[in-house]
Order: C-alpha cells, then structure tokens, then sequence
C-alpha cells in the first residue's frame, strides 16, 4: 500500500522530510547544552555509543554514528587527545582496536545525557506518556524496517 504519490506530494505529510527537519531543529536546540560542555553534540554522540554498548570499535561506531570511517576517525582522536576515550589493542586479535570511555569521559557522557533528556522533557511538555510511547514505538518500527533494508 502507497501511503504517499507524487502527484499529492507535500513536504508536510513526508516522513522522510519531518523526520529530518525534527532532526535538524533538535541539534540546533541543543546547541546551548554543548557551548559550556567540553564536547560538541557529534562528539558526544560517539561516548553515548559507548556509554550504551552500541559499539566498541571504529567501525562499529562509524555504522551506529552514520558517519564515514575517517571522520569516526577524527571524532576519536579528539576525544583520545582530550582523555575522554581511550584505544586499547584485544589481547585475543591483536588487529583489533577496541574503544573504551575513560572516567573522564563516562563523567561528560553522563552530564550531557541529563541535560539531553531535559531538553526533550521540555520538549515534549505537553505530550501525554502515551503519545511519546506511541512516537517511540513508530520510530523503532521505521528504523528496524530500514535497519534491514541497509
């Protein structure tokens, strides 16, 4: 079933375009969170992959961030360079390059994560629990569906 043609096309009613715009309207919103933070939204993206067990090495980030190899790359590296995360070699592959958050970095992952949720509380002020539940349940729906068409 087409739930969307070409002929009635609006932007509005997209879910590709809604979804990207809240995307994009989110980041912009958090910037004030970040200005004050040793960590820029992005950065703090890759410690919350850690923190939540989403991935543990370059590549896996890189694919759970949607970001090319060598700007997951760059990403790590600052936050190496700032002790927020750190490189260690698997005893059992030496080729195999594991990422971990140091202290530091679980105590900023966990700062940001407060303010993060917060904002979307404020965000959401007047949604009943059952519409954010709701809103939730759909977007796992559509990210499973194209999770598998990847």
């Amino acid at each position: 079933m087409a739930h969307q043609d070409t002929a009635h096309f609006n932007p509005e009613r997209s879910v590709g375009y809604l979804t990207k715009r809240v995307f994009q309207l989110a980041r912009i919103g958090m910037e004030p969170i970040f200005q004050d933070e040793e960590v820029t939204h992005v950065q703090w993206s890759a410690l919350m992959t850690l923190l939540c067990g989403f991935g543990e090495t370059a590549a896996e980030m890189s694919r759970h961030l949607c970001h090319d190899t060598g700007a997951t790359t760059r990403i790590i590296d600052t936050l190496e360079e700032r002790g927020l995360m750190a490189r260690r070699r698997c005893t059992s592959d030496r080729r195999v390059v594991r990422l971990a958050l140091t202290e530091a970095g679980r105590i900023v992952a966990e700062r940001c994560k407060v303010k993060v949720v917060t904002l979307w509380n404020d965000w959401m002020a007047d949604w009943s629990q059952e519409d954010a539940d709701q809103l939730v349940a759909l977007l796992l729906r559509l990210r499973d569906r194209l999770e598998t068409q990847a």
